[in-house]
């Protein structure tokens, strides 16, 4: 890895001392710099975990990539710079069936600093900004919204507010799991069968719709089959999103150079089909 290229494709200045500032910093600027997106799916092209292969496509080519890649790399990148890394698997919580996937359905980190410990994830779309401290059960409030780590024995569960409680924290809120997971150490190579699954199964998102998310400063841009969805930070409670749902094959390519800073090298095939619920075995 080239450190130096890895933080000028994210914006931070090199060097980095691993601080709690400079984890920060990284995690943001990530998600800021690095669309969450699964388009080598959609252009006959296969998700490889090797990490110099993530390296050239998320850093060289200036791609981003779903958790398995984004994490996957990022992880590197920390420990690249002297952070203590563990990489762990979460169960992400299927919203048709309200179920849990199987293990390592999505790469996860925990970094320990100071004897503090931190949950960071710049692979899961619309999730938190920073680094969450996993020492505390405490809501954690970020710009985008009100999060918390719930330990319930071994698990532990990262939950979003339901609520508009990010603005009114003293406001009683619902609480939504998105996903959970334990600490145990995981290795890279655990994760492959799964990543194998999401680019091939009619019950995964990645296989039936083609998507490339980013998070503004504002909000969020999301590219989903052929519909554009812009969300709005400072939008009112309720407010309906700014949709377009007929962009055309041309309307894409400039909407993914333009906005989410992606060339495709391979032609995209639009994809926004429905999702056959899993079966409930988790």
């Amino acid at each position: 890895m080239d450190v130096g290229k890895y933080l000028a494709r994210i914006g931070c200045s090199s060097p980095c001392s691993p601080t709690l500032e400079t984890l920060r910093c990284l995690h943001l600027n990530h998600l800021l710099t690095v669309p969450f997106e699964n388009l080598s799916v959609h252009t006959g092209e296969r998700v490889c975990l090797d990490l110099p292969l993530l390296y050239e496509k998320i850093v060289s080519k200036r791609r981003g990539g779903f958790c398995y890649e984004n994490n996957g790399l990022f992880s590197w990148l920390l420990s690249q710079l002297g952070y203590e890394v563990h990489i762990l698997s979460a169960q992400v919580k299927n919203r048709l069936t309200g179920a849990y996937g199987p293990p390592f359905d999505h790469f996860i980190s925990m970094v320990t600093l100071d004897g503090h410990r931190w949950l960071c994830d710049v692979g899961f779309g619309s999730g938190f900004q920073l680094p969450l401290s996993l020492e505390t059960d405490s809501p954690q409030k970020q710009s985008h919204g009100l999060y918390r780590l719930r330990t319930e024995g071994k698990l532990v569960f990262m939950e979003m507010s339901e609520g508009d409680a990010v603005k009114d924290p003293a406001e009683d809120t619902a609480w939504r799991a998105l996903y959970k997971f334990t600490f145990e150490p995981r290795q890279r190579e655990d994760f492959k069968a799964m990543c194998d699954y999401h680019q091939s199964s009619i019950s995964s998102i990645f296989f039936c719709k083609s998507l490339c998310s980013l998070l503004l400063p504002s909000g969020r841009i999301t590219i989903i089959g052929r519909k554009l969805i812009v969300t709005s930070l400072s939008a009112e409670k309720d407010q309906p999103s700014k949709t377009n749902s007929n962009l055309s094959d041309e309307e894409i390519t400039e909407l993914l150079r333009d906005k989410l800073g992606i060339v495709l090298s391979s032609p995209l095939t639009p994809k926004d089909i429905d999702i056959v619920p899993p079966p409930i075995n988790y």
